[in-house]
């Protein structure tokens, strides 16, 4: 698994997880929707912390610079 998520995508990406899980908490997120989002919001922070993104692979996509380390 090589990794092909750079540090702005990681981290916008588990922002959004904080986010949503803030809403379901506070009980400003109900239903369906919470569902939605919180299981979306699990696959962002696992997505984050492993630094890849299945989805990218087929279509060719990498947001890691050379650098991003």
């Amino acid at each position: 698994m090589k990794q092909n998520m750079g540090k702005t995508d990681r981290v916008l990406r588990t922002v959004l997880a904080v986010i949503v899980a803030v809403l379901y908490f506070s009980k400003q997120m109900t239903g369906l929707a919470a569902i939605i989002l919180g299981i979306l919001a699990l696959v962002f922070l696992v997505t984050s912390v492993l630094g890849f993104c299945p989805l990218y692979v087929p279509l060719g996509l990498s947001s890691r610079k050379k650098t991003d380390g």
